[in-house]
């Protein structure tokens, strides 16, 4: 094993633009199958809808002109990669001539199945210089939980065939705290990751949303969560892929050096982004709001001249500030101690210094001196991140 031996904080993250970053979302509603966890917006696509999509897409660039350039553009789903390779130059095409290049970085989601030689030099045509493939776990019978269609020999063939087509910039999702997973299956999925050595690694815990179809099983008995089981899988991750050389640059994500998702980055800190496409949220000129789901609705939507009708809101500076204290603290290298001020001068919530002071009673939260005092999860925080993000909205709201 192999050991970074340098700071995440300094290490994994790219430096910075000059001025506020701006990302571009494009959401990619079209799946051949329903994963068993998802809870996303997606569809089967049936005849048509993907020459209604582009074109409803197109008519929204128009409703979102841009004041300055583009840092980041990430396309996901749904399946991006279930176009064909001349819909995904359609695509290209689209937002190429809407916004132009992205300055830094430009990611698309897919499938292991989806990583065609055709499809891979289309996304390569376009400009896209980063993968992120769903290959969740390489072992047969965790896959078929999930609900998952592709054979782990799919993983490594899509893996391989993007490094032929010359992507040197690739992130692998796997999902952990499967029903029935033991800390050794868990560490055969990171043994067999880090034999490919992409450049970044997303483990998710299992989640179990609602209406979804593993929820469903939850609900029935038919699987169970085993808390403890997950806390142990919080715990030794992050050392285990970091003796790898993968640093923690976020609750659930690990990069080598300078390979951190720029996209997501400027996402947790509150930056500006675009999103277009169905149920695609998007921030920007002081709101944020959600397109609606589904082509016709959001068709409607764009034929009135309208988007991101639901839930739009302003977003104040408080607002702002407390969503960059929530996602900063899921960041190790925290969040500046002037952001918690900022929320303290500007809430009127009594509550909100007696639930920070009860945070760092418990050792959950830490004040460190960096560069200048800066606010930290401790590593028991890390595994509560959730409720205290909970917390600090609900205080934040109140």
């Amino acid at each position: 094993m192999k050991t970074s031996g340098t700071s995440p904080a300094l290490s994994v993250l790219p430096p910075p633009l000059d001025g506020e970053p701006l990302g571009l979302y494009v959401h990619v509603p079209f799946c051949g199958t329903t994963c068993d966890f998802c809870a996303f917006h997606q569809q089967t696509p049936q005849k048509g809808e993907v020459r209604q999509y582009l074109d409803l897409l197109a008519r929204e660039t128009l409703l979102a002109p841009l004041e300055r350039p583009l840092d980041t553009i990430f396309i996901g789903g749904g399946t991006p990669g279930l176009l064909s390779p001349g819909q995904i130059r359609e695509l290209g095409k689209i937002i190429l001539e809407a916004y132009g290049e992205p300055r830094q970085e430009w990611t698309v989601e897919m499938t292991p199945a989806s990583a065609t030689p055709a499809r891979l030099a289309a996304w390569q045509e376009i400009g896209v210089s980063r993968l992120s493939i769903g290959a969740q776990s390489f072992q047969p019978n965790y896959l078929e939980k999930l609900g998952r269609m592709h054979p782990r020999e799919k993983i490594f063939e899509a893996f391989a065939t993007a490094r032929r087509a010359g992507f040197d910039n690739i992130n692998l999702d796997l999902m952990f705290a499967l029903p029935g997973q033991s800390w050794d299956e868990w560490e055969a999925d990171l043994r067999e990751v880090v034999a490919l050595a992409p450049e970044h690694v997303s483990t998710y815990c299992l989640t179990f949303e609602e209406d979804t179809t593993l929820w469903w099983k939850l609900s029935r008995g038919e699987i169970r969560r085993d808390e403890d089981r997950e806390i142990e899988f919080y715990r030794k991750t992050p050392m285990w892929l970091a003796k790898e050389g993968y640093d923690r640059y976020e609750v659930s994500n690990y990069a080598r050096g300078g390979f951190a998702c720029v996209h997501n980055v400027n996402t947790w800190k509150m930056g500006e982004w675009v999103g277009l496409g169905p149920s695609a949220s998007s921030q920007q000129g002081g709101w944020r709001g959600t397109n609606r789901s589904g082509l016709e609705a959001w068709g409607q939507d764009l034929a009135a001249d309208r988007r991101a009708t639901i839930d739009r809101l302003p977003v104040t500076p408080l607002t702002r500030a407390v969503d960059r204290l929530i996602f900063g603290l899921r960041m190790p290298g925290g969040v500046e101690e002037k952001v918690l001020e900022k929320v303290l001068q500007q809430t009127c919530n009594p509550g909100w210094e007696s639930l920070w002071e009860k945070l760092q009673g418990e050792g959950l939260v830490i004040r460190k001196r960096g560069k200048g005092l800066r606010y930290h999860l401790s590593a028991e925080g890390f595994l509560l991140a959730d409720r205290i993000g909970a917390e600090i909205l609900a205080a934040g709201e109140g």
